[in-house]
This record gives C-alpha cells, sequence and structure tokens, in this order.
C-alpha cells in the first residue's frame, strides 16, 4: 500500500512540474566577417490555464510555479491545436490549458502562437 501510495504521489508531483514548465530558446547578435550584423531573438514557451483572454489583445495565464502571466498579442496570431491543426480563437475559453509562445520584448511578453492542449499532459 506504501509503494502504491508513494507511486501515486510522485507521478502527481511529475505532473505539476511538467505542468508549470517554461522552456527557452536563446539567441544572439554577431557581427559576420563582411560587417552585416546578424540577429536572432529569444523565444519562450509556457504552460499554464487561462485565467483571461481577450482574441487578438491579450491573455493572462496560470501556471503552477508563478503568479498569473499577462501576455499580450502580435499583429499575427497562431491559433492551433494540440496536432498543430489552425483552430479558431473562439476555442480557446476560460480554463482551457494551453501553450503559450512568445518573444520578450522589453517587459512584455508578445505571444506569437496558442496551442490549446489537452486537459492532462
Amino acid at each position: 500500500m506504501k509503494l502504491f501510495v508513494s507511486i501515486a504521489f510522485a507521478a502527481a508531483l511529475i505532473g505539476s512540474a511538467a505542468f508549470a514548465q517554461t522552456t527557452t530558446s536563446s539567441t544572439k547578435v554577431a557581427r559576420q566577417p563582411n560587417g552585416v550584423t546578424k540577429s536572432t531573438t529569444t523565444t519562450t514557451e509556457s504552460f499554464g490555464t487561462v485565467t483571461e483572454f481577450t482574441p487578438g489583445d491579450s491573455l493572462i495565464l496560470k501556471t503552477e510555479a508563478t503568479e498569473p502571466m499577462h501576455y499580450t498579442f502580435s499583429k499575427n496570431v497562431e491559433y492551433v491545436n494540440a496536432h498543430g491543426k489552425v483552430i479558431e480563437a473562439s476555442k480557446i475559453k476560460t480554463n482551457s490549458k494551453v501553450r503559450v509562445h512568445f518573444v520578450k520584448q522589453g517587459d512584455e511578453m508578445v505571444v506569437d502562437k496558442v496551442i490549446l492542449t489537452p486537459d492532462r499532459h
């Protein structure tokens, strides 16, 4: 019985950690030998639950690890399901589980993609 409880607790812990996971992909700026400057950007993805959503404007996302995060949208936001199929923004609702792909611009986190995920990760 203790083994079952221990396994169940470990699974719940891993699930909540995975749900709150944020991944970052960094980029750099470098000057080429020919004088051309090549720049790259930092993109990040976060998982969470939608607490507020205004299509084309903003989203507030609650993660397990932090206070709710406020995101603004770029001019061209893509909304997709977990399989990558484009969906209507109206499919995103309060309490939806989503993954957001964003770029940090100054103090703002600007979303260019919202991925509707299954309720479980």
